[in-house]
């Protein structure tokens, strides 16, 4: 049995063909895949930034300005200029936002914050970067500095009281009287 003009082996050939067009196209596939699984992450690592304050807010009056000056720095060693950062402030429902403008010091802008009621507030600090940078709440007080300074006032008060009483304890074992007639 001769078959004339016909290939016996064009099938294996076309099957093994395209298995090697699939094998190809796997190995871009996985390769395309490992390529993503490392650049992934080393794209969204680091990209983080660092803010100090020069100052807190403790002590500040309702009504009264806590100027601070935020240093932003990348990774927390390079000053960033050119963003727009912003303090938030809350109290419950009430929440205030104030923009820091730029200084001449290249990374330190300057917010001036007015807390307009007494109270606990929280406050944070949007980097203008990447990231919303959150502080412990503070406890605003009334304006005018709030209540008397018992403690300091009294204790020197304590203290006059105690000298004084010192004083006249050793005058009088000093000048105690001598009997009459007799000398000293």
């Amino acid at each position: 049995m001769t078959f004339v003009g016909r290939d016996l082996f064009a099938r294996e050939r076309c099957i093994s063909s395209h298995n090697r067009r699939m094998e190809v196209r796997m190995k871009r596939l996985l390769l395309v895949l490992a390529v993503a699984a490392v650049a992934v992450p080393v794209a969204s690592a680091g990209g983080f930034a660092t803010v100090g304050l020069s100052s807190l807010p403790t002590g500040t009056p309702a009504g009264g300005t806590w100027s601070v000056d935020l240093t932003i720095k990348a990774h927390g060693q390079t000053p960033i200029h050119g963003l727009t950062p912003v303090v938030r402030i809350r109290n419950g429902d009430a929440t205030r936002e104030f923009v820091a403008v730029a200084t001449d010091t290249t990374g330190v802008y300057r917010a001036d914050v007015v807390f307009p009621s007494t109270g606990t507030w929280s406050y944070e600090i949007w980097d203008g970067f990447r990231q919303t940078h959150t502080y412990k709440p503070v406890e605003i007080g009334s304006p005018g500095g709030g209540s008397f300074p018992t403690l300091p006032v009294g204790g020197v008060a304590l203290a006059l009281l105690l000298g004084a009483a010192l004083v006249l304890f050793l005058r009088r074992h000093r000048t105690a009287p001598h009997p009459a007639g007799t000398t000293a």
